[in-house]
């Protein structure tokens, strides 16, 4: 079985990228955007992160957390979330068929991928790289030609904070190569 190894620094920045079991298109669902938002704030009233960006797209969703200083334990916020989701859904009747045996064994529901990706945000400007991917990501997967016209991302929030220009998003993120964010 393969070892997985994540960098776990305390008090780090993290680029995130979480996708639906067999990426079916369902993270934009009323329901399920209601049960992720419920989700978040449960686990953030026990384990606390700052959301520095979010972008949720029909069957991924790429987020950028700071942890408090001292914690490092991204691993079992995202495992807590991705289960309340799972158990939300499931009451409302949207538990998706076509799991394994393994998930069934281990009593997985069929809503996430198991596991995520992350990486390590190291500095400013690899800060804002990733910013700018994630907000750029709804155009990238052709859902809409403008960042702005995303209902479902973190962006209008950093529009209001005078982050970004309302019109970014243009040839702001021409060049930026797949391979060095890991989708």
């Amino acid at each position: 079985m393969p070892e997985y190894h994540r960098v776990k620094i305390s008090g780090g920045t993290y680029f995130f990228t979480v996708v639906a079991f067999k990426r079916q298109p369902v993270l934009t669902r009323e329901e399920v955007r209601r049960a992720l938002r419920e989700g978040i704030e449960k686990v953030r009233h026990s384990l606390p992160f700052l959301i520095e960006a979010w972008v949720l797209l029909p069957d991924h969703l790429h987020a950028i957390w700071t942890l408090p200083k001292g914690d490092d334990k991204f691993q079992t916020r995202w495992a807590l979330i991705k289960s309340s989701v799972s158990r939300h859904c499931k009451q409302i009747g949207e538990d998706w068929q076509g799991g394994s045996e393994s998930r069934k064994k281990r009593h997985e529901s069929n809503f996430w991928q198991r596991r995520f990706w992350e990486h390590y945000i190291r500095d400013d400007k690899d800060f804002q790289r990733h910013m700018d991917y994630l907000h750029y990501n709804p155009v990238k997967h052709g859902y809409v030609r403008r960042v702005a016209d995303w209902p479902f991302s973190s962006f209008h929030r950093l529009v209001a904070q005078d982050v970004y220009p309302r019109g970014w998003g243009g040839t702001a993120c021409e060049g930026m190569k797949e391979e060095e964010f890991g989708e």
